[in-house]
């Protein structure tokens, strides 16, 4: 996955300029070292290719240079995932990613693993930002650094309701491990 992201990391310099609000696609093969016991492309690698897709796309968004100008990074708080069909070795298929709004303490994100048009699997990304001198990126400055949302682009109600469901408790709250 390191040499992925690296080749990526490149790829976004000459991959095509978009909008803050955007579809970014982002092309991908399925690599032998993708596939789990069943030869389909294991669960668990899919996020980690939403992740490089994440990149690329605030990379050619422009976002990602906003973050670094001022000393912010991304975290991930929450994801879901669901899939329709498998993904098989060698088979190409792209990542389309793109930002779909805010509630009060986090930016969403979109991505479908996508073949010939047609959607393999689709994921819910939930991220913080954070400050690289410490603390938290408050949405108001967010939004004030990458532009508002385009009019029309609203959560969806169950996402808000998942991204409140599946919330932990603050770094600064105890969240002992107890079985119920």
């Amino acid at each position: 996955m390191l040499l992925r992201t690296i080749l990526h990391v490149w790829l976004s310099r000459f991959g095509k300029r978009a909008g803050h609000y955007d579809v970014v696609s982002t092309r991908f093969r399925v690599l032998p070292t993708d596939l789990d016991v069943l030869r389909h492309m294991n669960n668990g690698v899919y996020l980690s290719i939403f992740d490089v897709g994440r990149f690329d796309m605030l990379r050619r968004n422009g976002v990602w240079q906003i973050f670094e100008d001022r000393g912010w990074y991304p975290v991930v708080a929450s994801e879901t995932i669901t899939f329709r069909k498998s993904l098989k070795l060698w088979q190409r298929f792209a990542v389309e990613s793109r930002i779909i709004g805010f509630d009060d303490r986090a930016a969403y994100v979109q991505h479908r693993a996508v073949v010939d048009g047609e959607i393999y699997a689709e994921a819910f990304i939930k991220a913080r930002f954070l400050k690289r001198a410490g603390g938290t990126v408050p949405l108001a400055e967010l939004l004030d650094a990458v532009g508002r949302t385009p009019v029309g682009l609203e959560l969806p109600e169950w996402l808000i309701r998942w991204g409140d469901d599946v919330r932990l408790p603050s770094t600064r709250t105890a969240a002992p491990s107890v079985w119920e």
